[in-house]
């Protein structure tokens, strides 16, 4: 069902997005390919002191590549439920106005008719709105506290819980992983401040050319259409590109080579 979010949901008139925590990041020397004057080469300590820990909160756009991180030094239920909740609605709202349905019964057939394969399920509420959104998410106990699942269904989102030992089937693998490199390769962060600052700055750079994700699963029919198109496979996850990852610095970089 996930797969089938990927290829046919965005066709359907549904936004499909996806939803990631990254780390913990430690403030401790990263190796790693780095920019760096001529002559000049970057060393690292050969000791370090742990100064605590850094995370980050990823929601990913696949069809147009834009991707919404924020740095936090816990990701425990409140912080990260809010976040997403201000960030869902942002997103939900910018969407365009959802088509009118015939009757409650046809509303829930289309909600039911997205998880009816899923491995993890849940009730879902008498009334519904339209559906508007999909978002795939690993399956965490957070992710899925009564609460949470309420607010997404009375905003129209559907969460598609990925199964176990199935985080490969989440894009939003892929992205922090590229960016986790631009940001953190060759780096020696003191700070979980500068972890944070370092994904940020990475992500803004990102956004303002994003590359666009396709799904890339190793079935049989995705690889007969790979060989008439060539596809550039990502990192992490199922996600592939038509195109090379541009390999920008990113402003940290750019900092370091002034």
């Amino acid at each position: 069902m996930i797969e089938r979010a990927y290829g046919l949901g965005e066709q359907s008139g549904l936004a499909v997005w996806t939803e990631d925590e990254a780390g913990p990041y430690r403030t401790q020397p990263y190796q790693g390919k780095n920019w760096h004057p001529q002559g000049e080469p970057l060393k690292q300590p050969h000791e370090y002191f742990p100064n605590g820990t850094a995370k980050i909160m990823t929601l990913f756009h696949p069809r147009e590549g834009n991707v919404r991180i924020k740095g936090t030094l816990s990701t425990a239920n409140p912080i990260l439920h809010a976040w997403l909740k201000e960030n869902l609605s942002e997103i939900v709202d910018a969407l365009p106005p959802a088509n009118a349905l015939k009757s409650p019964e046809d509303n829930r057939a289309i909600w039911e008719s997205w998880r009816q394969d899923l491995t993890v399920k849940f009730t879902l509420p008498e009334t519904l709105p339209p559906l508007r959104l999909l978002l795939v998410c690993d399956n965490l106990a957070g992710h899925k506290t009564p609460a949470f699942v309420l607010w997404l269904c009375e905003h129209g989102i559907l969460p598609l819980y990925t199964p176990l030992g199935g985080s490969w089937l989440n894009m939003a693998e892929s992205i922090q992983k590229i960016l986790k490199h631009r940001a953190l390769d060759g780096q020696h962060p003191t700070e979980p401040q500068q972890i944070i600052d370092n994904f940020e700055a990475v992500a803004r750079a990102w956004n303002r050319a994003p590359t666009p994700f396709l799904w890339g699963g190793k079935r049989a029919q995705r690889r007969q259409h790979a060989r008439l198109r060539k596809r550039y496979q990502l990192p992490a996850s199922g996600a592939c590109t038509y195109q090379p990852v541009r390999k920008h610095l990113s402003l940290l970089e750019k900092c370091l080579c002034a």
